[in-house]
């Protein structure tokens, strides 16, 4: 599986490679850019440091680069736009951005740090049942259990802020009538009325818990409603006639914690966020690397699993 999977990684990392070409200089490199993308991959699949990448014995039969950069150098090539344009085109890749979704889920997860760490991008914010300082990963995941796109954040981000915000405007085209299913804390206006419009005329239903809507009785009830959206008055009229329905809907809700799990159980996955990895951008970068191998180990899965049964 291992060998499938970094297999498949390369091939997507020497085509984005190919797409992006040279823009850093007028020289073209020494070491090329999918070389520095695919050791940046090599170490984060490890969770190894980049000065660990630069070393010939980190490497084995499945990847053996001739010759390796130094560790300056290899550092700046990764902050580059070239290396960044290229984990964007591997991760649209596996991520199918050009399927067309009929079922999508938005979540987000909570990734700490230590309460006594100097990163001055870790936020504070709210966990289960306390708080704490470190980042948060907002994620929205198509019934394929892909994660299409994700954003990262301080710990303290709004979830349906971001997901009105950097989640549904950059999500792939979303069929007409598509539900999107959250909890709770997107219960927004707003994100009702971005939902609504990602597709076409009859829109996205956004489907969650209701939020507070016991607190509005007799003419403060009909002022409230009036305020909705046309969809969440929609969706308030569901929960009232056919509670047992939206219930149902909201089961596949958990699929995404499932998602989730698999992301930071498996080999190499997301795990806590290793000490060396702080600030922002360092962040972003390494999750979206292990969110990129996620999605990859999810297509060679499913391409195995059609050959065994061929």
């Amino acid at each position: 599986m291992d060998r499938e999977l970094w297999a498949s990684t390369v091939r997507a990392i020497r085509r984005a490679a190919a797409e992006v070409g040279w823009n850093g200089g007028r020289r073209r490199p020494v070491y090329p850019n999918w070389l520095i993308a695919a050791m940046y991959v090599w170490s984060v699949w490890h969770d190894r440091t980049l000065c660990w990448a630069c070393r010939r014995g980190s490497y084995g039969s499945l990847f053996r680069p001739r010759d390796l950069p130094s560790v300056s150098q290899f550092c700046r090539r990764v902050r580059s736009e070239d290396c960044q344009r290229i984990l964007q085109l591997a991760h649209d890749t596996f991520a199918q951005r050009g399927r067309v979704a009929h079922l999508a889920v938005v979540d987000g997860k909570a990734l700490p740090v230590s309460p006594v760490s100097r990163d001055r991008g870790a936020r504070r914010g709210r966990i289960s049942g306390a708080f704490a300082r470190g980042y948060k990963l907002h994620a929205l995941v198509n019934e394929a259990c892909r994660i299409v796109v994700w954003s990262v954040t301080g710990l303290g981000g709004d979830e349906k802020t971001v997901a009105r915000v950097a989640l549904l405007p950059h999500a792939p085209p979303l069929a007409a009538g598509a539900v999107v299913l959250a909890d709770s804390n997107y219960d927004s206006a707003p994100l009702h009325r971005e939902a609504a419009g990602q597709a076409g005329t009859a829109g996205a239903w956004l489907v969650h818990p209701l939020r507070g809507q016991r607190r509005a009785r007799g003419r403060f009830r009909e002022r409230e409603l009036r305020q909705m959206p046309s969809s969440r008055r929609a969706l308030v009229a569901l929960w009232e006639r056919r509670p047992e329905l939206a219930r149902w809907a909201m089961k596949w809700r958990n699929q995404v914690e499932r998602v989730f799990a698999v992301l930071t159980c498996t080999g190499g996955g997301l795990a806590a966020l290793p000490a060396w990895v702080r600030g922002l951008e360092r962040v972003r970068r390494w999750v979206g690397t292990k969110i990129i191998l996620y999605n990859a180990r999810l297509t060679v899965r499913e391409r195995l699993r059609a050959v065994a049964v061929t």
